[in-house]
């Protein structure tokens, strides 16, 4: 039988972070010292190591997304259960606010009509906010071929891509059409994902910002 902790309710993220760290060293993982936060929150999300092999980030995407917050950029999700996960306090302190089309009535409405997603339409309509928005999908692959379609028909480019949506149906295919784009992004490989592995790389980028302000 495994011995209990006893932990002060504040260290146990802190301690929690300890028992990743020395598992990634166990298991040879050796990631980006500047990537190295952001991995380590979602693994800390997950407790999947996997993450440390698959998530993949086009050049400087750190740089950029925290550039983008900083300068009060936007963040659209695909799914409520992110939208609740990330901390809108630090991130409207930056001058941001973090958006879900997908409950809208008049989004459903329009899907059913059209014959489309809800997801879809969603992205339709994020791509007509008139400020950066960063787009955090942890669920839906028609949000990125839709966000995907959009930008190949049209003038309008997303400017940052978090695409962890998890499933089997399209998933693989939908990550991968970034890829080979100019758009900053962070994307995990295969099937794996979900919308509290986004929600924990916007809190991973907004944390990290944070820090620099104390």
């Amino acid at each position: 039988m495994r011995e209990i902790e006893i932990i002060n309710p504040m260290d146990i993220e802190k301690r929690s972070f300890e028992i990743i760290e020395g598992e990634l060293k166990k298991r040879n993982l050796v990631i980006d010292e500047n990537k190295s936060f952001l991995v380590k929150r979602v693994i800390h999300t997950t407790a999947d190591f996997d993450y440390a092999d698959t998530l993949r980030f086009s050049e400087n995407a750190i740089e950029i997304a925290e550039e983008l917050l900083r300068n009060g950029a936007d963040i659209v999700t695909d799914t409520n259960m992110a939208l609740s996960g990330i901390n809108k306090k630090v991130l409207a302190g930056l001058g941001g606010n973090v958006t879900c089309f997908m409950a809208d009535e008049s989004v459903a409405k329009e899907a059913k009509s059209r014959g489309v997603t809800r997801a879809a339409v969603s992205m339709e309509r994020a791509a007509k906010i008139n400020k950066p928005v960063i787009f955090a999908i942890g669920n839906a692959p028609t949000a990125l071929i839709s966000i995907f379609d959009i930008m190949s028909n049209s003038e309008w480019k997303p400017d940052f891509i978090i695409g962890v949506p998890v499933g089997f149906v399209n998933v693989e295919a939908a990550k991968e059409l970034f890829f080979e784009t100019d758009i900053p992004y962070i994307i995990n490989e295969g099937r794996k994902g979900g919308s509290n592995v986004a929600a924990a790389i916007c809190n991973a980028l907004l944390y990290d910002i944070r820090k620099e302000r104390v």
